[in-house]
């Protein structure tokens, strides 16, 4: 299978939200990447539900949707609800995450887990069997716009081979200063979804990035 992309929404022009969206539907994009941020396990606020059901009634793209926010449990069927296709939860958010993810999938959802940059992959030892996603964070959570934390591609190596080790039908997807330039490195070290926001959204010509991204490495 090749690589997946998943544009991140936080970085669209929220004022033109609905052609973001639609450049998206056009592209060669994947999915649509999500962040809700609750301004409690993240130092940012980003949006919530209204905002999704209003993407998802004009996406085409399923919706990878990424909480980082505490107490996830809460608001689990609310996301299906509102339109999540993948549901990922930090692993440091969680206080029974075998029982998160195990409610995700039974709520229809696929299930993910994410780490922070400081969380070393070896915590999934015990999840990995329950879970279809592993997001890895390249950069600290809470903001767009910042730069990829070279280390990251050592944890992505760890987990490849975790993962390939036991045969895991789960995907790694990283998130985090991803451009054109790390993009193949990244893929060629074992990533299947690249998360990108500012590389996508600040570009000339949008569609074009996300190809790129997509290109064969």
């Amino acid at each position: 299978m090749s690589h997946l992309v998943s544009p991140s929404l936080l970085a669209a022009d929220f004022s033109n939200l609905a052609s973001e969206v639609e450049m998206v539907n056009d592209s060669v994009a994947d999915w649509l990447h999500l962040d809700i941020m609750d301004g409690l396990f993240v130092p940012n606020i980003s949006f919530g539900f209204p905002v999704i059901e209003a993407v998802r009634d004009i996406t085409v793209k399923p919706l990878d949707v990424h909480l980082m926010i505490v107490e996830p449990d809460r608001y689990l069927e609310r996301f299906r609800d509102a339109g999540a296709s993948t549901l990922t939860v930090h692993y440091e958010a969680c206080h029974n995450l075998h029982r998160t993810v195990t409610e995700i999938r039974r709520l229809g959802m696929k299930a993910g887990v994410t780490l922070n940059p400081h969380s070393p992959v070896i915590l999934l030892k015990d999840i990995l069997p329950y879970i279809d996603m592993v997001l890895l964070m390249t950069v600290n959570p809470g903001y767009g716009g910042q730069t990829f934390i070279p280390g990251s591609i050592n944890k992505i190596g760890e987990l490849r081979s975790m993962i390939d080790e036991e045969g895991y039908d789960v995907l790694i997807e990283v998130d985090g200063g991803i451009d054109l330039q790390n993009a193949p490195v990244l893929v060629h070290a074992g990533v299947d979804v690249l998360v990108a926001g500012n590389t996508v959204f600040s570009a000339s010509n949008p569609a074009e990035v996300i190809r790129m991204l997509k290109e064969p490495v």
